[in-house]
């Protein structure tokens, strides 16, 4: 069953359909050795997850030109292939693009995961995301045996005459150390206040969720149910603040070297696929469910862009949709908005009077309950349009207050 790297790319054929694992782990030593003969990827349609942050193991230029490449995010260093159409960046949600999967046949599945187990199954490790969905419309599966990848004993696993044949290849996993400023732990500070005992919360990765896990520390009986989760998870875990009790669900978790050491440990911890922690029927029975998302602007409205930044597409909806409107819906739920005040080194505001015409609405007025700053919390609950509007200006940084006031004047002249 253990074959030369080669001989796994020699199973794929020109014109065929083809899964690619992304996310935290993608077979990068089988995309490199695809991209050695771009005659193999002749008219090839690869379906991937690369994403903003994660490992990009794809050089679209050393591809076949008619090889396209499909995935539900969009990242900076695919901006062009997008423009030629070898990219094709889809408008979806994760549980619209669970629904895409769903429609679709691959000819072939390329994979990584970690040593099997004495009982000949094969761990995904921190990384599922999509791999459960997506591999159940794979014909064939081949997978990349990385033994720096912990086998995960509480994660996801593959059984062994699901996978075709297996090649060793070492790969470190990615170290994403986040740290926090004074703005960031302002802003989990907030965060933290309108949180209770006993809520379901869902994160990310970076600066905002680092500082809301920090400030969560004092909490008690917190489930984690998210995309992503990183140290945040470790420290809430060793401060007590989980309910030990509970499943803590996610699809990946992403974060620094001790991170990934602790992880056999962590108790109660499930890594599962998106069809799992992403499902309107799972999130349906979720108690007290916080979703707390970033965006790139918010305006006045209320409508946040979390995909365009300066009239470049630079990342996806993802996840955050679907977190936000569970949130919304359930009782004694809570859909947030986190985000520093400002970019560009306070040049630029992150609430906006409008988002621009090369800006992306990810998540309607209709979805958000909470926008936080470091410079306070704006509650949009039964707040009336011009209510919202004087509550986001509020925590605007101070230097912006004025030009958004008066470009709200204006606009709400022809409301």
């Amino acid at each position: 069953m253990i074959r030369p790297l080669q001989s796994l790319v020699g199973l794929v054929e020109p014109g065929q359909s083809v899964y690619v694992a992304g996310g935290l782990t993608p077979p990068s030593a089988w995309v490199e050795a695809l991209q050695h003969d771009p005659e193999r990827s002749r008219g090839l349609h690869i379906t991937t997850t690369v994403a903003p942050t994660f490992p990009n193991p794809f050089d679209v230029d050393r591809l076949h030109p008619s090889c396209v490449l499909t995935g539900p995010m969009m990242r900076p260093d695919l901006s062009e292939a997008q423009r030629q159409g070898r990219y094709r960046a889809l408008p979806l949600t994760f549980i619209g693009f669970l629904r895409h999967l769903a429609e679709q046949t691959f000819d072939l599945g390329v994979i990584q995961v970690a040593p099997a187990d004495a009982h000949g199954r094969w761990s995904l490790g921190p990384s599922v995301e999509f791999l459960p969905a997506a591999l159940r419309r794979c014909k064939r599966v081949v997978a990349l045996v990385n033994p720096l990848m912990a086998p995960l004993p509480f994660g996801s696993w593959v059984e062994a005459d699901r996978i075709e044949a297996v090649c060793e290849a070492p790969c470190p996993l990615p170290s994403y150390a986040t740290g926090t400023d004074e703005a960031t732990e302002t802003i989990g500070h907030l965060v933290a206040g309108l949180l209770d005992d006993g809520c379901t919360l869902q994160t990310g990765l970076g600066k905002v969720p680092t500082a809301i896990a920090r400030s969560l520390r004092g909490h008690r009986r917190i489930t984690i149910h998210s995309g992503l989760i990183s140290d945040g998870l470790m420290e809430l875990a060793l401060a007590g603040a989980l309910d030990e009790d509970a499943a803590h669900r996610t699809t990946l978790v992403a974060g620094s070297a001790a991170l990934y050491d602790w992880l056999p440990q962590a108790r109660g911890l499930r890594i599962v696929g998106v069809d799992e922690t992403h499902a309107p029927q799972t999130l349906a029975r979720l108690q007290r469910f916080v979703a707390v998302n970033s965006a790139l602007e918010v305006d006045l409205f209320g409508q946040c862009n979390l995909e365009h930044q300066g009239g470049r597409a630079v990342s996806g909806a993802g996840g955050a949709p679907d977190f936000a409107r569970a949130a919304r819906a359930i009782p004694g739920g809570l859909s947030v908005v986190a985000l520093n005040a400002t970019h560009s080194a306070g040049t630029c505001s992150r609430i906006v009077a409008t988002l621009g015409p090369q800006a992306m609405t990810s998540l309607s007025r209709l979805e958000v309950d909470v926008v936080v700053t470091e410079f306070g919390v704006a509650d949009l609950r039964r707040a009336s349009v011009h209510e919202r509007a004087a509550a986001l200006i509020g925590i605007a940084a101070p230097q912006f207050r004025e030009p958004l006031a008066r470009a709200w004047h204006a606009r709400a002249s022809t409301l």
